[in-house]
Order: C-alpha cells, then sequence, then structure tokens
C-alpha cells in the first residue's frame, strides 16, 4: 500500500485475532504497521508444535497443581482436537493473526473461554517460540541427514559399478593424474557424509528444552522443566533462563550446515556441467533430467545441475543474513530474533529439494567410459608416475621430478602426447635408469592400481572405500 493512503487505514484497525499483549495498549498499530510486525505468514509451519508444546506445558501445570487437573485435561483435549483439525483441514490458519501462538490461543480460548487462557501461565512468547522452532527442527534434521543417506547411497552404486573405470583426475581444472570415476564418486560423498556428521553434532546442541525459560528470568510459579522437558523428548531443560531465549546458535549451525552442503553440490554439479559439455562428454544426463532451448533445436541443457550451483547462493547469503542479525543484538530476546525463521527454513528448504533433485540426476545418468579413458592419453598424466618410476630406481625424488620434466619437453617439442611415444633411447638421454619396463609402469591402468594406499584410487581401494563409508551410513541418525 502506498504512504499515501495511510491515513485511510486508521479505521481498519486489526480485529480478527487477539492480540497476546493488547492490555498494555490503548492504541494498536495500525492494519499496515500490524502486518508489517506479524509473523504469521513465515511461523505457520509450527503450528503442531506450537500445539504440541501447549499440550506438554498444560499437563505440567496440571501436575504442579498450578491448574486444576480438569482444566488440564479439557486443555489437552481441545488442544488434541485442534491438531487434527489442522492436519485435515477442518482448521484453516487465520493469517490475520500477528503470529501462530496468537492463533492457537485465539482459538482454545474461543472454544474454552477462561479455560483457554490459563494455557499460557508460566509462559511467554519468547520460551514458546524458542521451544516451536527446535521442537520443528528436531523433526527436520533426522529427515535431512536420511536424504543425505539416500544421496550418498546412490553415488555409491554408482561408484561401485566404476570402480576401474579410468578417467583423468583435474587440478586447476588440467589433466593431471589417472583416477577412476569410482574414486570421484565416492570423493563426492566422503564431503556429503562429513555433512551429516554436521547435522548430528548440531542435533545434539538445539536438544534442549527451554520452555520455562519465560520472557528472560523464568517464572515465581513452581513449574517442573525436567518434566516439561522429557513429555517432548529433550534431553533436558536448557541452562539459564536468558540464554534460552537469546539463543540461536542452532539456526546458526544448521544455516552454516546447509551452507556446506550446497557447497558441496555446487561443485559437484560444476562437475557434472563440465561433463556433459561438448568438449567432455564424459557423462549422459537422462533426457527427464535435462532441457532444451527456446531457440535451439540441438540444445540439451544439464539445468539441474546448473540450477543446482545457483541455490547455492541462496544458502550462503541465508547464513550471512542470520550472523548479521545476531552480531548486534543486546541479550536477551529482541523482536529481531522473529527474522530468524525465514533465512533458516529458506535453507532447510532448498537442501531438502536440491538433494532429491541431485539424487535423481546421478542415479539416472550413463557415463562415456571409453571417452573418459582416451581422454587420460595426452597432457602427460604419467609424468608423476615417470618420476616415481626413477625414485624406485634409486634416483632421489627432486632429481626425478626434474628429469621427468625434461622428459616431457622433450615429448612437446618432438610433437608427441606421451612420455610412451618416446623411444628408449631417447628417455636414456636424460637417465641411464629407464629401462623398456617403464612402459607398462605408465599406462594409464597402472597408473591408478599403483596407487592402492588408503584414499588412493586403485580399484581394490575404491571398494574399501566404499565399503567404509556404507559402515558409516548404517550409523544411528538423531
Amino acid at each position: 500500500m502506498l504512504t499515501g493512503d495511510l491515513k485511510d487505514l486508521k479505521k481498519n484497525q486489526h480485529k480478527s485475532a487477539p492480540v497476546l499483549w493488547a492490555g498494555r495498549l490503548a492504541e494498536k498499530p495500525e492494519a499496515e504497521a500490524f502486518a508489517f510486525q506479524a509473523s504469521i505468514t513465515v511461523d505457520q509451519r509450527l503450528a503442531q508444535e506450537d500445539i504440541q508444546g501447549s499440550r506438554a506445558h498444560a499437563a505440567m501445570l496440571g501436575k504442579q497443581g498450578i491448574i486444576g487437573a480438569d482444566t488440564a485435561a479439557r486443555l489437552d483435549a481441545e488442544l488434541a482436537r485442534m491438531a487434527e483439525e489442522l492436519e485435515s483441514g477442518a482448521l484453516a490458519i487465520d493469517m490475520a493473526a500477528e503470529d501462530i501462538h496468537s492463533f492457537i490461543e485465539g482459538v482454545l480460548t474461543e472454544r474454552l473461554g477462561d479455560v483457554g487462557r490459563m494455557v499460557h501461565a508460566g509462559r511467554s512468547r519468547n520460551d514458546q517460540v524458542a521451544l516451536d522452532l527446535r521442537l520443528y527442527l528436531k523433526g527436520v534434521v533426522p529427515r535431512l541427514c536420511a536424504a543425505l543417506v539416500e544421496t550418498i547411497k546412490t553415488l555409491l552404486d554408482q561408484a561401485e559399478t566404476h570402480t576401474e573405470t579410468i578417467m583423468p583426475g583435474y587440478t586447476h581444472l588440467q589433466r593431471a593424474q589417472p583416477v577412476t570415476l569410482g574414486h570421484h564418486l565416492v570423493a563426492w560423498c566422503a564431503g556429503l557424509e562429513r555433512d551429516r556428521g554436521r547435522f548430528t553434532d548440531t542435533f545434539k546442541r538445539l536438544d534442549e528444552c527451554p520452555l520455562g525459560a519465560g520472557a528472560l528470568a523464568g517464572t515465581g510459579l513452581p513449574l517442573d522443566r525436567e518434566a516439561t522437558a522429557m513429555a517432548l523428548g529433550f534431553s533436558g531443560p536448557t541452562l539459564n533462563s536468558m540464554d534460552s531465549v537469546a539463543d540461536r546458535d542452532f539456526a546458526l549451525e544448521l544455516a552454516a550446515a546447509c551452507s556446506i552442503i550446497m557447497t558441496h553440490l555446487s561443485r559437484f554439479s560444476e562437475d557434472v556441467v563440465i561433463w556433459a559439455s561438448e568438449e567432455f562428454k564424459f557423462i549422459n544426463l537422462a533426457e527427464s533430467w535435462s532441457t532444451g532451448s527456446s531457440i535451439m533445436p540441438q540444445k540439451k541443457n544439464p539445468d539441474f545441475a546448473e540450477l543446482i550451483r545457483g541455490k547455492s547462493g541462496r544458502t550462503t547469503g541465508n547464513l550471512v543474513c542470520l550472523l548479521t542479525l545476531l552480531k548486534g543484538l543486546p541479550y536477551s530476546y529482541d523482536k529481531d530474533l522473529q527474522e530468524d525463521k525465514e533465512a533458516l527454513f529458506d535453507s532447510l528448504d532448498t537442501v531438502r529439494s536440491c538433494l532429491r533433485m541431485f539424487r535423481g540426476m546421478m542415479a539416472s545418468a550413463t557415463f562415456n567410459t571409453d571417452r573418459m579413458e582416451a581422454a587420460c592419453t595426452g597432457g602427460f598424466l604419467e609424468a608423476t608416475d615417470a618420476a616415481e618410476y626413477l625414485v624406485r630406481k634409486g634416483l632421489p625424488f627432486r632429481t626425478a621430478h626434474e628429469v621427468a620434466a625434461l622428459v616431457v619437453r622433450d615429448c612437446v617439442a618432438a610433437g608427441q602426447r606421451s612420455i610412451a611415444e618416446r623411444a628408449l633411447e631417447e628417455l636414456k638421454t636424460r637417465s641411464e635408469r629407464f629401462e623398456a619396463d617403464i612402459y607398462d609402469a605408465i599406462t594409464p591402468a597402472a597408473c591408478v592400481k599403483a596407487r592402492n594406499l588408503p584414499g588412493g584410487p586403485a580399484p581394490e581401494e575404491v571398494g574399501r572405500q566404499i565399503r567404509v563409508l556404507r559402515e558409516r551410513l548404517m550409523r544411528a541418525s538423531p
């Protein structure tokens, strides 16, 4: 609405949903101002968690004698009914409400009268929203971990098929040394497995219940925070009431974990985009995971990989947003913290969708294995192996490195594409330690097979890496 229209808003004060803080102020914000400070459009996804927290809180109030047992039972029954109605669609969220807490409590009060007003005893929206967010994330994090596991398994299945598929490994996007496709895919999996570990670590720190912290200083009512935490499935209550409502470290950690995952997926997708190009032709993406051009009939574009790569910027921006949001806030609660959820939810949603897309794209992909292996010829990928051959013959590595470099220079000058094209007599002009067995030692297959140390690309070693990762994936997620 235009600024000039603000004067028309005075007669349109917010009336449809109760305002929990209405008693203090004689005048309420005008409609546009009220909408500006409302959060229902974002926090509506916390409806079930808000009800869950209210049910546990009401039960505890009843057990502690703060409200009557019959009152607690009536609150629980009505909250349970509201949860079912929200799930079925019989109860629609009023988007004119200030936030999800106001909406839930408003419906409860409308249905139960003064009984509904008793649910908030010993509770503030500050500890309530912190609880709802933690409860929501306790549900989301395990699902994201499961999505990560499925994505890793998909890549491991492909890797297992290609433990002997030779391809160039790259540094600086220049052909470096022969590896295998399986080795490359397991490299991706190792990064994603670390991502799962980050989620698991964050889960441990968010698994504390803030309910009972009140606005910042708790309450004089005899709450049982331990019982509430146990009822809600937390490991225990938070330590300090002020920190309970101020803390958003768990949101930062999850946003950071999301940003790192998306950075990984972006880098993997960059590989896919390069591999799918006409210049490389290493990968064939299924037509269902490609798009065409509106003007060029021949095009088959890796748009899904490109979009995943592009969406990584959202999660990076969301992390910066949260860090910036928090850096200047005094302890404890400030209205600024309302802005935490939109950025965090967007990152979580982005990771979830991108994992699904990446998994589907890679599960259906096929590879041009002959072209991959052919790309290992030319570019002198065997030069390091030639130097190591000389080391095994007793030459110091730095000397061997220089000899191999000179051999490469000789090949380039002669228009040769690999050391194997060099005659033995020509090689001996650089070092007498070269023998006829040099040619067997520098084939792409031999170069790969020789690298059988832990972590290397040798087929047997890649098979071991796959088994290790599969074993790790069997460990329980949060």
